[in-house]
């Protein structure tokens, strides 16, 4: 395995609210957020990714500050593929390395698969189970932690910080990596997802996803060997069964959020990938024409 040195400036990041982030230069890398999350959930990771590629982080649509979810689309993972097409397409983008969280890791294969990836990574992606009932265990999650974190009278609790620590042991091995003001951004970022009834509720036809061939681009599934939200036992083993051929590998230390528990893990996992695949697509520069020996005339 090749060591890779993570180095590089820290991006400046906007102080305004944004529905995307872009800053490198080199190959383009997208990073795909969770549920309820927006691109600010990558914000750790960014210092190590600018200097090695051209980095873009959008807000998928329906989450707050992305685009909103037309009121005739069917909620699910195939229309926020749609809107991130026009996403790609906006931004000047037609393939990309993708790394993607949970959600974000589900909606990178079904990218792939519509012929944008050069390479997905998926850390502890969604779109997996091996019964019905451990997809609505994972429903009855996100519902329970969004009427709480919405609920006002418990405004006073979740702004605790030793309350919020503690109900982050179920998304970060190690929640106090976390900083206080990326913490309120989780709980607005849950609170105003605007597609959350429509993805958890009644409107979702629960399908995960499709078997995936390969052969459509490199892929390596690397689950938090933490991940409290999206277990390995439940979820990612059928993921294993669902790709065959993938690349797996489990993150030491890590829970569901690895890019806040250990960001120079997530980013060498991400950049050893990309760093493959782009050395193996590299182009060899044309041949220059020998030159030939001038004879001196007699």
């Amino acid at each position: 395995m090749t060591t890779l040195s993570l180095t590089g400036r820290v991006p400046e990041l906007p102080d305004s609210f944004t529905p995307s982030y872009r800053a490198g230069r080199g190959t383009p890398l997208v990073l795909l957020h969770g549920a309820t999350m927006s691109w600010r959930a990558w914000r750790p990771v960014l210092p190590f990714l600018v200097g090695r590629h051209d980095v873009f982080v959008p807000t998928l649509v329906g989450h707050r500050g992305g685009p909103s979810l037309a009121p005739d689309a069917r909620p699910g993972v195939d229309a926020i593929v749609d809107v991130l097409c026009e996403q790609l397409d906006e931004a000047g983008i037609e393939t990309a390395h993708l790394a993607g969280n949970s959600l974000g890791g589900w909606v990178a294969l079904e990218l792939a698969r519509r012929g944008r990836a050069r390479s997905v990574i998926g850390f502890s992606p969604a779109g997996a189970w091996r019964t019905r009932r451990d997809l609505e265990r994972l429903v009855w999650l996100f519902r329970t932690a969004r009427a709480g974190l919405g609920n006002p009278r418990l405004g006073p609790l979740v702004r605790n910080g030793a309350l919020q620590r503690l109900g982050l042991t179920r998304v970060a091995s190690h929640p106090g990596r976390i900083p206080a003001e990326d913490v309120r951004e989780m709980i607005a970022d849950m609170v105003g997802c605007d597609v959350f009834e429509r993805m958890f509720g009644g409107e979702h036809d629960g399908r995960g996803l499709a078997p995936f061939d390969v052969a459509h681009c490199p892929v390596h599934i690397a689950w938090a060997l933490r991940d409290r939200v999206i277990s390995y036992r439940r979820f990612g083993r059928p993921m294993r069964e669902l790709i065959p051929g993938a690349q797996f590998s489990m993150l030491p230390g890590v829970g569901h959020l690895p890019m806040y528990d250990d960001p120079r893990l997530v980013a060498r996992t991400i950049l050893e990938l990309t760093s493959s695949v782009d050395a193996a697509n590299q182009v060899e520069p044309p041949l220059r024409p020998a030159r030939r020996s001038r004879r001196r005339s007699a």
